[in-house]
């Protein structure tokens, strides 16, 4: 920026940011005489003059091209086959919202259950947007259930019974929300984790869960119905759920997450999601939260 955008950017008089610039307070550079202040220094010279310098700092600069939280494998496909140039770092819903609230990923995938009322994400997007323009984006619902080998040879039919079988059940880490789901309907079945035998894995993400099964490591676990697919492996439907995107405002225009959310209306993409089986993208860029 000249002296008068950047005068005009910090609603300032051209000639305190003069007086600035001759006590080296404020970012410059000085080019045939000129001088020019480039504005993602300028951002971050402001951030860090901020009530809360830490924070918005981090926020002050781009983030990093990487879609941290939940796993998801359509997703993951759209990321390799899409051209976008983004990078994948699953880790579970809630580290995702974490990371990302710390200004470490341009996105985070998430499907967080409100207990109270069966909502998806937006008591987490809500937390995380304190200061910060984000928007919750959907991608798509998704069928939850319980992953078993093929031919169901238990005959599990759900929670309660594959218990009393005594099968043995792989799940996800403590801050997936696969997780906070499969405890919501262990309680609703009238059990606790501790009443059934939990294989000594912990699944990282949704085909960890699939792989487990097939190598025999588990006898079932809850994941989606994609998941299963993959693996040729029985599928018993328990839940329906919302996953969704949580993106800056500043970011979703960008060209990495333009170039994703263009390529999820060919014909490549909508063929994919139908063979990977279970998902539902009729909804795929509804918002459902959009920070003041």
């Amino acid at each position: 920026m000249t002296t008068k955008e950047v005068a005009d950017y910090l609603r300032l008089k051209e000639r305190k940011v003069y007086d600035l610039v001759a006590t080296d307070d404020i970012p410059y550079t000085r080019v045939t005489g000129k001088y020019l202040f480039p504005k993602h220094l300028i951002d971050i010279w402001l951030a860090r003059s901020s009530t809360f310098p830490n924070i918005a700092a981090a926020h002050a600069t781009p983030p990093p091209p990487v879609i941290v939280g939940s796993h998801d494998p359509l997703l993951e496909w759209a990321v390799r086959n899409s051209g976008c140039e983004l990078a994948l770092m699953p880790g579970g819903s809630l580290d995702g919202v974490q990371r990302f609230a710390r200004g470490e990923a341009v996105a985070c995938g998430m499907h967080v259950l409100d207990m109270t009322d069966g909502g998806y994400n937006v008591g987490p997007a809500s937390e995380a947007a304190v200061g910060l323009d984000v928007v919750l984006i959907e991608w798509a619902w998704r069928e939850q259930g319980l992953i078993v080998s093929k031919g169901n040879p238990i005959r599990i039919k759900g929670i309660p019974d594959a218990a009393a079988a005594g099968a043995r059940f792989v799940v996800r880490e403590a801050q997936a929300g696969s997780r906070m789901l499969f405890q919501y309907l262990v309680s609703e079945a009238g059990l606790e984790i501790t009443d059934l035998d939990v294989a000594d894995i912990e699944a990282r993400t949704e085909t960890d869960v699939g792989l487990a099964i097939v190598e025999g490591r588990a006898d079932t676990g809850l994941g989606i119905r994609a998941a299963a697919h993959q693996y040729g492996l029985d599928f018993v439907p328990l839940h329906r759920e919302r996953y969704d995107l949580m993106i800056r405002r500043r970011d979703y225009f960008q060209p990495p997450l333009q170039r994703l959310l263009k390529y999820c209306d060919s014909a490549d993409f909508k063929e994919r999601a139908d063979s990977l089986e279970g998902y539902d993208i009729s909804g795929l860029g509804t918002i459902h939260f959009n920070a003041p």
